[in-house]
């Protein structure tokens, strides 16, 4: 991509408003302690005081609005405390430009390295930095800076005490994460009716896995729809996806198909009543012709083998679903059984892979009578990912932070960008005759991201929210000459606005911060003519710096790609050998070995598309891996995942045959990948000769199992295809097709 196209991208991007469900009630409450913060401040210490105290209780209002499964007391409580001690320090040095340089490069320094623990960290830094750069102009002594922290940690404490005596969908966020994984599933479902290998996206079940991830405190207090539901939904999807496959399940038409097309229509209908009464706390509601076609006695005369026992999970697992989902048993409605001919012992009852996995995951037993085809007594028991404290969480970040403190990593040079970004800015700002210098590095810091993308989009929309927010605080200033009192409430009214405002866009955001950092120093005493010049162009000049930063030492995902790719192939790999090497060893479904190895592969994934995402709109060549080759490769890998997870849904019982062969060939799935992926890193064409020669001598012993033998060369023509999607001397069809769309 060119670079006047990226920027014609990212510019579209920052100055987009988009349709977001708003939550007025949320921001009511913040707007609600901001103001009981500005009235105290007011009453007992003055304008000038409470400039800075609003400045906490307004942080840490946003920071409850972060996407955090932590509690969001915790996040306002430690928000507004390392706003206060940020304001302190800086105040003790802001008078010395020799101490107050360093300390702000080792400021902005670790605001870039918190990234590291993840977003919600880093943007909670990063605020403070820029907060810090207004803040410490207000004091006039030590014992008023002092007294300005205090009144920034009270105002944390007041967001703080307002979410816990005003909760507003407290497990809202757990919800919606659950209720999205098994709305994803009902997709799913609805999908494989019509392509039978169609691709499931995992984020949906990996967000919901995050979200099961509590402290002790949410552990003890969480609701009963939230216990469970998790991990059957992780369960559900393999025996969606066996079900449907022609590779292993029913012929592409015939009755057979037919049938399974009524069961996965059924299981969308099922899987969607879940989710919605879990999004909403509300007792589920079953549809009645659902219920029908799982309870009907015509499957078991028309399926058998494989599908017949994919079609019996099925029917049990959502079973499980709708009793967690509605917490006991629907009123005036009957679950799905598992189909009448299914066996008097469910294949699928086994325990959870995660069960006794060292992550503590859902599921730790199969619920009570679900083996033998009769439902459960009772909700199913969970045991939920712990959470670190707000204590804990300090060892916790410091090692991502030491994780990510390496040479090439994208948060380092993000650290060394915004550092060095923040010193120049404050420095141009002191330079040039406008005063207020502080405002653009205060830009910078907030516009800068560790991708491209988010930093270019932000400056633009930054730049355009601060020209439209001044335009309109200029205009009310101009008209009302409102005083210290109708100033406060203004500026209470604009950060009502950007609470409600805040996730349909960065320009819709701006403005309103825009708005109420004017009305808020005119509270203080500041004339307008004093700060919307200033504030538009020293904004201008933070956005220029944060931009050139970027385009003069990016962190570019682009050259990465190939590394992103191998380091997939090779989770995928490693998920594929232990599949097939408990073929050789049965040991039921409980095969913690194969859990780790999938959330290994699905990380990979995410970060596959992730990369993906950011590279193309970076303004940079390929370097090796077009846009075309790194979706084909994409595609082939999408398949490889598919066609273990069909293995891993119909792993051998313990006890069962074993079978010698899926040894041999677990061993050879393990080296070709691992080879492989270094080929791609390497820019040559991996080759599967392990692969091959495993599946050769399988064939040889003549007593080959069905759905291992088949998956293996399914995994084999689907590694083959990788090797075609990068090799780009000779292009196939479908690259082809694929660069003329």
């Amino acid at each position: 991509m060119s670079w006047f196209r990226a920027l014609k991208v990212t510019t579209r991007s920052g100055l987009t408003v988009e349709r977001k469900r708003l939550e007025p009630l949320i921001a009511l409450r913040g707007a609600a302690g901001l103001a009981i913060v500005l009235a105290v401040s007011l009453t007992l210490f003055g304008p000038a005081v409470a400039a800075g105290s609003a400045f906490g209780a307004f942080q840490a209002a946003i920071a409850t609005f972060q996407r955090s499964w932590r509690p969001r007391p915790e996040l306002a409580l430690a928000s507004g405390a390392s706003l206060g001690i940020s304001t302190f320090l800086g105040y003790l040095t802001g008078s010395h430009l020799f101490f107050f340089l360093p300390l702000l490069a080792l400021w902005t320094y670790l605001a870039g390295l918190a990234w590291a623990a993840g977003p919600t960290i880093g943007i909670m830094a990063s605020s403070n930095v820029a907060m810090m750069l207004v803040t410490i102009t207000l004091p006039t002594t030590i014992a008023e800076a002092a007294g300005h922290a205090a009144m920034m940690a009270f105002g944390g404490l007041v967001q703080a005490a307002l979410v816990i005596l005003f909760p507003v969908r407290r497990w809202g966020a757990h919800r919606d994460a659950l209720a999205d994984a098994l709305a994803a599933e009902a997709d799913y479902a609805r999908r494989l009716r019509h392509d039978p290998v169609a691709a499931f996206d995992p984020e949906p079940l990996m967000l919901a896995r995050n979200a099961a991830a509590l402290t002790p405190r949410q552990a003890r207090t969480r609701p009963a729809q939230l216990h469970g539901a998790r991990g059957l939904a992780e369960r559900i999807r393999p025996v969606l996806a066996s079900l449907a496959d022609p590779a292993v399940g029913v012929p592409e038409e015939g009755v057979e198909r037919d049938r399974v097309r009524e069961l996965l229509a059924a299981a969308g209908a099922i899987l969607d009543a879940a989710a919605r009464a879990i999004r909403h706390g509300s007792p589920v509601k079953i549809p009645p012709g659902a219920i029908a076609t799982f309870r009907s006695p015509d499957t078991g005369a028309i399926l058998s083998g494989p599908p017949q026992r994919a079609a019996g999970r099925l029917g049990s697992l959502l079973k499980d679903v709708l009793e967690t989902a509605g917490g006991v048993r629907p009123t005036g409605a009957e679950d799905p059984e598992p189909p009448s001919s299914a066996g008097p012992k469910d294949r699928g009852s086994a325990p959870d892979p995660a069960a006794q996995s060292p992550q503590g995951l859902e599921n730790a037993h199969p619920p009570q009578g679900l083996e033998s085809g009769h439902p459960p007594k009772g909700p199913e028991k969970a045991q939920p990912l712990r959470r670190p404290s707000i204590f804990q969480l300090l060892p916790v970040a410091v090692r991502a932070i030491r994780r990510e403190a390496r040479p090439g990593s994208p948060i380092l040079r993000h650290a060394n960008r915004v550092a060095a970004v923040a010193v120049a800015g404050y420095l141009i700002g002191d330079v040039l005759p406008f005063g207020h210098g502080y405002w653009a590095p205060m830009s910078a810091v907030m516009i800068m991201r560790p991708d491209f993308s988010q930093t270019y989009s932000r400056a633009v929309a930054r730049f355009g929210g601060t020209l439209v927010g001044v335009t309109a605080a200029t205009a009310i200033l101009q008209l009302a000459h409102p005083g210290t009192y109708l100033s406060a409430v203004l500026a209470v009214v604009c950060a009502a606005l950007m609470y409600l405002l805040m996730r349909t866009g960065q320009l819709a955001a701006q403005a309103c911060v825009a708005m109420y950092v004017v009305f808020l120093l005119g509270m203080g005493g500041q004339e307008w003519s004093q700060t919307v010049p200033e504030r538009v162009v020293l904004t201008l000049v933070g956005g220029i710096l944060a931009m050139l930063s970027y385009a003069l030492y990016p962190a570019w995902e682009t050259p990465r790609l190939r590394t992103r790719l191998a380091d997939w192939l090779e989770a995928l790999g490693e998920y594929a050998a232990a599949v097939v090497a408990h073929y050789a060893s049965p040991a039921g479904k409980s095969c913690p070995d194969v859990r780790e190895a999938l959330l290994k592969a699905r990380d990979a994934h995410i970060a596959w598309e992730q990369a993906a995402a950011r590279a193309k709109t970076e303004p940079v060549r390929h370097r090796g891996l077009s846009n075309a080759a790194a979706d084909e490769a994409a595609h082939a890998l999408h398949h490889i995942g598919r066609v273990v997870m069909l293995m891993e849904a119909h792993l051998p019982e313990r006890g069962a045959t074993p079978v010698p062969a899926a040894d041999a060939l677990a061993d050879a799935l393990r080296t070709a990948t691992r080879d492989g992926a270094q080929a791609i890193r390497e820019r040559r064409i991996p080759r599967w000769t392990p692969v091959r020669e495993a599946l050769d001598a399988w064939d040889g012993e003549g007593v080959p199992d069905r759905v291992v033998r088949r998956g293996a060369a399914l995994f084999l023509e689907t590694l083959e295809e990788l090797s075609d999607a990068l090799d780009t001397d000779v292009p196939p069809m479908t690259r082809e097709s694929t660069e003329q769309r």
